[in-house]
């Protein structure tokens, strides 16, 4: 049973979603009342949404309206369709097929500057945070992929992939998802530059890595702020400003 129609459990559909709505941009208003929903804790995470007919007839709307709504929450990793079940609020937001966060980055990083002062503020953040969230297994990752760059150099088979794995291993210690979600969205900006830096800087960006790496593993913060601080001016250079 739905149990978001149930009213002796929670209001019915019409209560929670506002009644109903006015014909332009019906997929949208949808997603608002939705996330209005959302952040009242009218719908939690683990929640079934009302069925199809129930959102059809207490917003006074079309079935082709509601399915493109839940079209689009399923594209941005906020609800999964079960089969002969419904449609369920995700406990954590699963992999996007279209990541607005993303899309919005990459259009405003035509101002570089922007993005190197973003990654300035944000790596640090997010790597005391790792230091102090990572467990055993975290660091075997970091090691392992400073290890594997370390080997790929060596080799002359070194790329931007090297790169991003290390700060992905950094990233995956916060078991924060947000930190996680905002941090590969900031690599997938960088990786160009990222490319260059390995290409003509690899041993450079290697023992920053390790740098970085040894400060983290020690707990100490500020040798970590300093670590990432002079691995700045290696990798801002291979970012061309666009003013």
């Amino acid at each position: 049973m739905n149990t978001l129609s149930n009213p002796a459990i929670s209001p019915e559909p019409s209560e929670r979603f506002g009644g109903s709505i006015e014909r332009s941009s019906i997929a949208f208003q949808i997603l608002e009342r939705i996330k209005s929903a959302l952040i009242r804790g009218d719908l939690k995470p683990g929640d079934y949404l009302p069925s199809e007919t129930e959102l059809t007839q207490s917003l006074g709307i079309g079935k082709s309206s509601v399915r493109e709504a839940i079209k689009m929450l399923q594209a941005i990793g906020i609800v999964e369709v079960r089969r002969g079940h419904g449609t369920i609020i995700r406990r954590e937001p699963g992999d996007p097929l279209v990541d607005p966060m993303a899309f919005g980055m990459i259009l405003a990083r035509g101002m570089t500057r922007d993005v190197l002062e973003f990654r300035a503020m944000f790596e640090p953040a997010y790597t005391l945070q790792a230091m102090t969230n990572a467990t055993d297994e975290d660091h075997q990752r970091i090691r392992q992929a400073i290890d594997d760059m370390a080997t790929a150099i060596a080799n002359g088979e070194q790329t931007s992939r090297h790169d991003v794995s290390f700060h992905r291993a950094i990233l995956h210690a916060t078991h924060n998802p947000m930190t996680i979600r905002v941090g590969r969205t900031l690599l997938e900006l960088i990786e160009a530059a990222l490319e260059t830096s390995m290409q003509t800087l690899p041993e450079t960006a290697l023992n920053d890595h390790k740098a970085i790496y040894a400060a983290f593993q020690a707990g100490d913060a500020e040798g970590v702020r300093r670590a990432i601080e002079e691995s700045a001016k290696s990798w801002e250079t291979n970012l061309t400003y666009r003013e």
